[in-house]
């Protein structure tokens, strides 16, 4: 049995893509799933599978939230140990206690690669937010009074790119990552 997290992109935000997060658990648990937790409002789904191919997973996941709630959703899957691996090699500049800087994971959802994403995007302005890819995701983070003039903050919402990428908090991807 092997552990593993889903990112549901998109849901819950600002009235659009409504997904209870009980209905949500419910459909998991209906798909065979184990141990299945939500955490926050925001499509973050903690379960347990016999299964070992994430393309297999999302497929069957995609097709339960359309059935049940009539909503097409790219999801993101990955298992604990690779959660883990990445926030291990988090740079250090990433994930702070400072509350004048935010701290975003950036998981892209295949086929996207990072390299089209640092391409669609561009480089970062240097004074206000750093980013560093490793593997599927990539570190960001930026300051949060001057978020309107970074680079990355309009573009991750509004460039060709962004459905093919769902962001979280390093608030809420360590809580995750041992739940």
């Amino acid at each position: 049995m092997k552990r593993y997290i889903a990112f549901l992109r998109g849901i819950n935000i600002s009235g659009k893509n409504k997904i209870s997060m009980a209905e949500l658990k419910k459909g998991f648990e209906e798909l065979g799933f184990q141990e299945v937790k939500t955490y926050l409002n925001s499509g973050n789904v903690i379960f347990s599978s016999e299964k070992d191919d994430t393309g297999s997973l999302i497929n069957q996941m995609e097709a339960m939230i359309k059935n049940k709630f009539d909503l097409d959703i790219p999801v993101f899957v990955l298992s604990q140990e690779e959660l883990a691996d990445i926030l291990h090699h988090a740079p250090d500049w990433w994930g702070g206690e400072s509350k004048e800087i935010y701290d975003n994971l950036i998981f892209i959802i295949p086929p996207a690669t990072s390299a089209e994403v640092f391409s669609e995007i561009g480089e970062p302005k240097a004074e206000l937010e750093q980013v560093k890819g490793y593997k599927e995701v990539i570190f960001w983070s930026f300051s949060r009074k001057d978020y309107q003039k970074t680079n990355w903050w309009s573009k991750t919402a509004s460039t060709n790119i962004s459905s093919k990428l769902t962001i979280r908090t390093a608030n809420t991807v360590r809580k995750i990552v041992n739940m």
